[in-house]
């Protein structure tokens, strides 16, 4: 009796991975094919009459406050604006960001911190003067080329938020840690959301570069301390029917801290923000609603694909568990399925390596990639268990001891 229950409780679950390991694959492989880029229609920004407002919330950002709003001043038209949201700062980033030319607000609330919180009292300026398109920028990023002009395009164009290809890279220097997760933030950021463009589907929000319409942003509900807002105010743009749609052309970039406290800070705030939002959105699975939204749909099945370490920790825990039942010589099948996903993921994510990832993570540094998975390991409890804490600035200037790049 005993043997019949494991053989089918390994079943179940190598088949409940299968749907994250699906997904998974499935967007790597296609967001990898060799396909010609798609172009965002030629738009001038200087005759079009669309007015755009940057949006940038920051949290004591002075050391790069300016360095963000340069790259962003170099894209402005004479009709947009630019407004820095000081939230609770106790630096100088609002007399640099007034120095600079922005439109500064300063919000003081220790009880209600957060980007979030930042966001809404942007919005609420806003709504004194409308832009048409308002662009999301977090305070430590710099656009790439054009990224304003192609993003405001994409929204002309389609009337939906248009979500820029926002990659995070590791500083000279660091540690091996740095360049397997530059490369897996590569992979969540770009190539799976590239995937899910060339099947004419949405993407999730990922923070920063995300440009969206007025009328689609101004009844938004963002003041809140969610951990992962972003990806929250994605969800809820694509409930009320303007899912954000990936604008591959448009780059927004940032660096990982120097500093082990901060990169740990940052990733636990991720992973447990991310796994906060999967347990969530199981009920939306079975939600009428959702299930005659096709592109909310789409973006609830997505966001079942966990941070890839934990998949592949579930993945190789289940692959072992059939291993042992198929030596006693009980079931083949719980084998058979978790191969499947395992050859799945392994083989999309090299695929996606070979075609996108190698500048990131060189071949020589793949030896590296088991003590990544050690140190997200030690990252996941306090992750899955830790309290949301606001608004809490990652620590990126203090240099990483001990680690070179390699």
């Amino acid at each position: 009796m005993l043997d019949t229950f494991l053989c089918y409780a390994t079943i179940g679950l190598s088949a409940a991975l299968s749907v994250p390991s699906g997904i998974y694959a499935m967007e790597c492989l296609i967001g990898s094919l060799p396909l010609q880029r798609r172009r965002v229609a030629d738009f001038d920004r200087k005759t079009n009459a669309a007015v755009t407002a940057v949006l940038v919330p920051a949290y004591n950002e002075e050391s790069g406050i300016a360095g963000t709003l340069a790259s962003i001043g170099r894209q402005l038209c004479d009709k947009d604006r630019v407004i820095v949201v000081a939230d609770n700062c106790s630096d100088r980033t609002a007399a640099l960001a007034w120095e600079a030319g922005a439109e500064v607000i300063e919000r003081f609330d220790v009880d209600r911190r957060g980007k979030g919180y930042a966001l809404d009292a942007g919005i609420r300026h806003l709504e004194n003067m409308p832009p048409d398109i308002v662009v999301l920028v977090d305070a430590d990023c710099r656009l790439g080329e054009m990224a304003l002009e192609r993003l405001t395009a994409a929204v002309v164009a389609s009337g939906r938020p248009a979500q820029s290809r926002n990659l995070m890279t590791a500083p000279d220097g660091a540690g091996p840690n740095l360049l397997v997760a530059e490369f897996a933030f590569l992979v969540k950021n770009y190539v799976r959301p590239l995937g899910l463009a060339r099947m004419s589907l949405p993407c999730h929000a990922t923070g920063t570069g995300l440009a969206i319409p007025w009328h689609a942003l101004r009844g938004a509900d963002v003041a809140h301390a969610h951990r992962v807002e972003d990806m929250k105010l994605g969800l809820d743009l694509a409930s009320a029917g303007y899912a954000p749609r990936f604008c591959e052309e448009a780059l927004v970039t940032s660096q990982f801290p120097r500093s082990r406290d901060g990169a740990n800070a940052q990733r636990r705030r991720w992973e447990g923000g991310h796994l906060e939002m999967i347990r969530s959105e199981l009920r939306s699975l079975v939600d009428p609603l959702v299930l005659r939204n096709p592109a909310r749909l789409a973006l609830a099945l997505d966001l079942m694909v966990p941070p890839l370490t934990l998949l592949v920790l579930l993945l190789v825990s289940v692959t072992l568990l059939s291993v042992m039942l198929a030596a006693l010589g009980l079931s083949d099948w719980p084998l058979f399925i978790a191969a499947v996903n395992l050859v799945l993921v392994f083989g999309a994510t090299l695929v996606a390596w070979y075609v996108h990832g190698r500048k990131a993570l060189p071949a020589a540094a793949m030896g590296k990639i088991p003590l990544y998975v050690l140190w997200k390991l030690r990252l996941y409890p306090r992750a899955l268990l830790g309290a949301n804490e606001g608004w809490v600035r990652t620590d990126r200037d203090k240099e990483v001891s001990g680690e070179s790049r390699t």
